[in-house]
């Protein structure tokens, strides 16, 4: 079986450091090793417009940005096809035929749906494209015949909805489609990090994300305000490093390298956080510590995004390419989802076969 890798991202806005450890740092490493005989990367357009149908705006302005993030931060389109989720008709159709295999309840307990549901404050509500995404998500997945899929935790779910739709189909209309694998982080920090503010996920609208394409001033007035101990009020005190987000952000992105360049008085991470327990180090110190860390991670991003910015017509180009190429794969799956459906009525005469 071929390894198929598909991943995403909604473009609800540019791309922040929680998409990049909980997801695209991942995308990167597996860019790199190449085990892989296909590798899809999708901008979420259609599914974002569930929540933004009143600001297509909105999604059409962050298109580019999200793909100069995705080029600025080394995602190759020689070895990754980019595209965009709306250019690709079939994944409709598929959505639509996947819908049958499913039920309301069955969505209703989805925990990643429950969760974005209250987080939007949809009540009763909720757009019915919103609440079928998981759906949807299937058919993203299963159209390219993904096998790998790229995600943080709080995609599980997903995953999981999936794999039942692939099974379901295959039980009824007999082996087509291919059952995903979820890769997550192995950095548990990476997992869930949390906003700026203390909050539990990094969100847009919420506003508390460090973004990729912050310059070093906006990174560093971030950092300097990050919640940190609110009982470590004197540098005396003795520092609690469960909650406090400047410590997660440390787990997330820190390496033992980073000590010889910012902070020599340590050798890694273990011996920081006993230290700072045990009282005597300022959270100014610990945030300048990290804000070092970011940057140095920020500033190539930096660089790669003014070419980008300065050249839209590739990355118009790379988007246009990746899109037909894509639609090009689901149109193979399509077919042959409505031949196991017996749906393929035009393609050599079917319908006329049987009737004979």
């Amino acid at each position: 079986m071929k390894n198929i890798i598909l991943t995403g991202d909604r473009p609800t806005g540019k791309l922040h450091i929680g998409h990049y450890v909980g997801s695209i740092k991942n995308r990167l490493k597996l860019q790199n090793e190449g085990n892989y005989d296909e590798f899809f990367i999708m901008i979420a357009d259609a599914q974002a417009l569930t929540d933004n149908a009143d600001n297509p705006k909105k999604i059409r302005e962050n298109i580019l940005n999200v793909a100069i993030d995705y080029l600025s931060l080394g995602i190759d389109p020689r070895k990754i096809h980019i595209f965009i989720q709306s250019q690709v008709s079939a994944l409709t159709e598929l959505t639509f035929y996947y819908a049958n295999l499913v039920t309301v309840s069955r969505l209703q307990r989805n925990p990643t749906v429950k969760q974005e549901i209250k987080m939007r404050d949809f009540a009763n509500s909720i757009p019915v494209g919103f609440f079928t995404y998981p759906i949807s998500q299937a058919a993203d997945i299963t159209a390219f015949k993904a096998n790998i899929v790229p995600v943080g935790v709080d995609q599980l779910p997903m995953i999981e909805q999936t794999k039942e739709i692939v099974k379901s189909f295959n039980r009824i209309y007999g082996d087509t489609l291919v059952e995903p694998n979820a890769t997550l982080p192995t950095n548990e920090a990476s997992m869930r990090l949390p906003g700026i503010d203390g909050n539990a996920k990094m969100s847009k609208s919420i506003g508390n994300c460090i973004y990729l394409s912050d310059s070093e001033d906006e990174l560093k007035e971030k950092v300097f305000r990050m919640y940190t101990d609110p009982l470590h009020i004197k540098v005396e005190d003795k520092g609690h490093i469960i909650g406090n987000t400047v410590f997660t952000y440390l787990d997330a992105f820190c390496e033992d390298s980073h000590f010889s360049k910012y902070y020599p008085e340590f050798n890694n991470l273990d011996e920081l956080k006993e230290a700072y327990q045990q009282g005597g180090i300022g959270d100014m110190k610990i945030k300048k510590f990290l804000f070092n860390i970011l940057n140095e991670l920020l500033e190539p991003v930096r660089e790669k995004r003014k070419y980008y910015e300065n050249n839209l017509e590739e990355v118009y180009n790379i988007l246009k390419e990746g899109s037909m190429y894509a639609q090009s794969c689901a149109n193979e799956t399509l077919r042959e989802v409505k031949k196991a459906m017996k749906i393929d009525y035009f393609f050599e005469d079917n319908l006329l076969n049987d009737y004979k």
